[in-house]
């Protein structure tokens, strides 16, 4: 039987203290095995003693899009901001990269800072470090976020390249869009990180399964769709039959209760996403007995990055 190892990452920790909160009692109930840290988040310092105090496996959530930079010198006068001294937002991030707007050397100079003060922070650097809103696998930003990675020495990162993505009807055209255009940006991030030694799991699951798409025939029929792609595949003498070895499987998800303002945000405030009832909604899925039962029925053993 194929052994799968499944990594079910809660992002977004350190946004507020009802996120932090929802994603250790997803970690408590054995619902998540990971988690993903905004270190820019009002609430990552205390989030940071949560991972210390119930021993959660944490990387790095890295933040270019929303809130505040972390890096002194970039506070005031940088590419990275918007006219009112913020991030350029979700689309406003892309929308300024792609006119050239955007200074790579002050995106490194904040991923740095951010690697640094995550390591403050948890006192230790991330196993493995990923992109808020997708914003690693970008164009330009992709080889200035590898070349962090590597002299960081982390290991490893995402890739959301989701399998069967294309036949998600329940997904709206527009958010379809966004999804399609990560998938592009990220088969062409597949050298970029592969060049510089970067590793990640074998299969991505995350964007068909989040918010209100979220349940748990969703999740069940995602994992078993993408195991059953990854074992058609073909070996060769690099990949021995699936059968006789593990498939690794990143669950990216984004449960907590939701957030009430002004608490909350990366330095705005918390978003929409944030304080939607979605959250909730994905909290009570992960945490639902019949998933559980169905990890062990599928030999599924929920591990993090560290455990690769």
């Amino acid at each position: 039987m194929l052994q799968v190892k499944l990594i079910v990452t809660g992002d977004d920790f350190g946004y507020c203290p009802r996120r932090n909160q929802g994603i250790v009692d997803c970690f408590l109930a054995g619902a998540v095995s990971n988690v993903s840290l905004l270190v820019n988040g009002s609430a990552a310092a205390d989030a940071a003693k949560l991972a210390r105090r119930y021993n959660i496996p944490i990387g790095l959530h890295a933040n270019l899009s929303e809130g505040s930079p972390v890096c002194e010198v970039l506070k005031t006068n940088s590419s990275l901001l918007n006219q009112d001294g913020f991030f350029h937002g979700k689309m406003g991030f892309r929308t300024a990269l792609s006119k050239g707007l955007l200074n790579m050397s002050e995106v490194k100079q904040e991923l740095k800072a951010q690697v640094e003060l995550f390591h403050k922070l948890t006192g230790h650097l991330p196993p493995h470090m990923d992109g808020h809103q997708h914003v690693h696998v970008l164009p330009e930003v992709r080889h200035i976020f590898a070349e962090v990675l590597e002299e960081y020495g982390i290991k490893y990162t995402r890739v959301p390249i989701e399998p069967g993505l294309h036949n998600c009807d329940w997904i709206p055209p527009s958010l379809m869009d966004f999804y399609l255009g990560v998938e592009e940006d990220s088969f062409n991030t597949v050298d970029v990180f592969t060049r510089h030694g970067i590793r990640w799991p074998d299969i991505y699951i995350g964007l068909s399964t989040m918010g209100k798409n979220m349940s748990v025939s969703n999740i069940w029929s995602a994992i078993d769709a993408a195991t059953a792609d990854f074992t058609a595949k073909a070996p060769s003498p690099a990949h021995p039959p699936p059968e006789s070895r593990t498939v690794t499987i990143e669950l990216m998800v984004h449960p907590g209760y939701p957030s009430v303002p002004p608490v909350g945000g990366c330095g705005e405030g918390p978003d929409d996403f944030s304080q939607s009832w979605e959250r909730l909604h994905e909290l009570q899925t992960l945490m639902k007995p019949e998933l559980q039962s169905h990890y062990k029925t599928r030999n599924i053993q929920l591990c993090s990055f560290k455990d690769l």
